[in-house]
């Protein structure tokens, strides 16, 4: 039984990048569900998206100094100690003013400081992992945090086995509830009915090498029955925009993504935890290309999970001159298509937010801390 009068009072601290700043926002959505009396704060990096991101969703946000560790310029390191102490200062004090019940982690270097200082103050720690390789930071916090919650196997070798619950990654409430049909999502991009339809992500910034990809290929498209759907990302939307037409729909950013993914027949897409986890809920053949540029190589990883699960495929970067013929190999052969839909299913974890903070309550009820 829920006793909505509750007042629980939380921190939420992650973020650098949507895979750490939506899934805190969907357990904090959920929370606040569940307790409309909660207080929650979260804490993030100064000038990085989540100072945007979480104000916009109507929570309030405290900012750190803090910077990651730059691994290709080690002498862009050097006002890192000061960065650091700086935010753990900072963090003492959002914590001895806030006074949290408990503390959750999605990941990201802000979340560090604030996760360290509160084991350090007794306070129960949780994190949230979305990746199959955690990061540094996950990594360190890990050992004292009360619960990790993953969305990939095999993570025993970075986390106490007895402290992991695989929940899932939590994800968009509306990839849960899609209420229109295919007809109806090819018509909301002005697309035809007799091709098939191949959605293009590059995530909301874009994808350079993808769309230099795509560019290359787009004459072949027109003598083939294919269309695409083809998020070029806000900076590069103005060299490719040209390429719109009744075949090939340029867009910048997507909003409505259940209608994108609902219209598609294959995507093509990065390899980020929180992209995955939508995409296994959605269940369409996946042509995965991993980011080489983030930390620790963990879209490779999380793609290379995939595939060898037979999910996705995984096209690295220097590969995507093969971006066509794996169109037609996957588009052409149902038998394809449907074992890659059934495997990327198997994989989907939806209710991933409510199995988090069943358990954290649940937790926190042993420890009678609730």
């Amino acid at each position: 039984m829920i006793d909505k009068n509750k007042h629980i009072k939380l921190i939420i601290s992650g973020g650098g990048t949507g895979g750490h700043i939506f899934p805190a926002l969907a357990i904090a959505d959920e929370f606040k569900r569940r307790y409309p009396n909660a207080e929650i704060l979260f804490v993030g990096a100064k000038n990085r998206m989540e100072m945007q991101k979480v104000p916009a969703a109507g929570y309030p946000i405290e900012s750190l100094k803090i910077t990651g560790i730059n691994r290709k310029k080690i002498l862009k390191n050097i006002t890192f100690p000061f960065k650091l102490l700086s935010s753990l200062w900072k963090a003492n004090k959002i914590i001895n003013q806030f006074k949290p019940d408990f503390v959750i982690g999605t990941g990201g270097f802000a979340s560090g400081p604030v996760l360290f200082v509160a084991q350090r103050k007794g306070i129960p720690v949780f994190i949230q992992e979305q990746n199959s390789y955690p990061g540094i930071t996950n990594k360190i916090v890990g050992k004292k945090a009360i619960k990790i919650y993953t969305a990939y196997d095999n993570l025993e070798t970075y986390f106490d086995r007895n402290k992991i619950n695989k929940t899932g990654n939590p994800i968009r409430q509306d990839l849960q509830q899609i209420n229109i049909d295919k007809k109806q999502a090819l018509k909301a991009f002005n697309l035809k009915h007799d091709l098939k339809t191949i959605l293009i992500l590059g995530g909301s910034l874009g994808a350079e090498p993808i769309n230099k990809a795509i560019e290359k290929l787009i004459q072949k498209i027109k003598n083939k029955p294919y269309q695409l759907i083809w998020q070029t990302g806000k900076n590069n939307f103005k060299s490719y925009e040209k390429y719109n037409n009744e075949q090939v729909k340029v867009l910048d950013f997507i909003s409505n993504m259940p209608v994108a993914y609902t219209a598609a027949d294959l995507i093509v897409s990065r390899a980020g935890a929180g992209t995955i986890s939508e995409l296994s809920v959605v269940g369409k053949p996946v042509i995965l290309v991993p980011s080489p540029y983030v930390a620790e190589d963990h879209q490779t990883k999380n793609a290379q999970y995939l595939a060898n699960k037979k999910a996705a495929v995984l096209l690295k970067e220097n590969e995507l001159n093969q971006l066509f013929d794996l169109f037609q190999k996957i588009l052409e052969s149902e038998k394809i298509t449907l074992e890659m839909s059934r495997n990327i299913k198997n994989n989907a974890l939806p209710d991933a937010t409510k199995k988090i903070v069943d358990d954290i309550i649940s937790t926190l009820k042993k420890m009678n801390k609730w």
